[in-house]
């Protein structure tokens, strides 16, 4: 939740965003090594989500649920999978280290940069974002700016305090004779499931 009481949709540039720049926005994602599935509803969502569950064999995760989630019934799938599924912020911080998958929404993404802005505020959802070995996040396709100027656009308006972060692909760094190792300081695996499909209540 953003700390000024505005929502950060009243700031989005419908005019010049939307779906039709996802093309160059999954581009550069996977540019950075970020993994880009554009589904058409929440069933495919989570059927996507499933393989990914399969293929790494998940046995714990940590969720922050978003109305992409919600309406895809991802918690209910997970455990039904045989999946651990921890989503209370309490259960989050106790488990999220040894996690196998950390699932969560975010708001929208950059075509610029192939990167995904997530506030940040909570504890759980920080934690969610950098621990588990694989850090999976559902996007709605339309919500798509052009660049990080209508981004900051967006937040500057929404966001007075507390913790923003824009995801660009997965864990990455050089400090070591500046040879690339990806997962060192985070998740080693970064993916994005985009939906088309509008959940009942906004998506977000």
């Amino acid at each position: 939740m953003n700390t000024t009481g505005v929502s950060w949709k009243r700031f989005f540039p419908t005019a010049t965003s939307g779906v039709h720049l996802f093309p160059e926005f999954e581009t550069r994602a996977k540019a950075v090594s970020g993994e880009v599935f554009r589904v058409p509803d929440a069933a495919a969502a989570r059927e996507t989500l499933l393989r990914l569950v399969d293929e790494v064999g998940a046995k714990k995760a940590v969720v922050v649920e978003s109305p992409i989630q919600e309406a895809a019934g991802i918690t209910e799938a997970l455990r039904l999978r045989g999946v651990t599924v921890y989503t209370e912020p309490t259960d989050i911080a106790a488990h999220a280290e040894t996690a196998d998958i950390g699932i969560s929404g975010v708001e929208f993404g950059v075509a610029e940069t192939g990167s995904v802005f997530q506030d940040g505020t909570s504890i759980a959802t920080r934690l969610v974002t950098i621990l588990p070995p694989l850090h999976v996040v559902f996007l709605p396709s339309a919500n798509i700016v052009p660049g990080i100027t209508e981004a900051f656009d967006i937040i500057s308006p929404s966001f007075d305090r507390g913790y923003i972060g824009f995801i660009t692909g997965p864990s990455r760094t050089a400090d070591i004779e500046r040879v690339l190792t990806i997962g060192v300081h985070g998740p080693g695996r970064f993916a994005i499931i985009a939906v088309d499909e509008t959940p009942i209540g906004g998506a977000a």
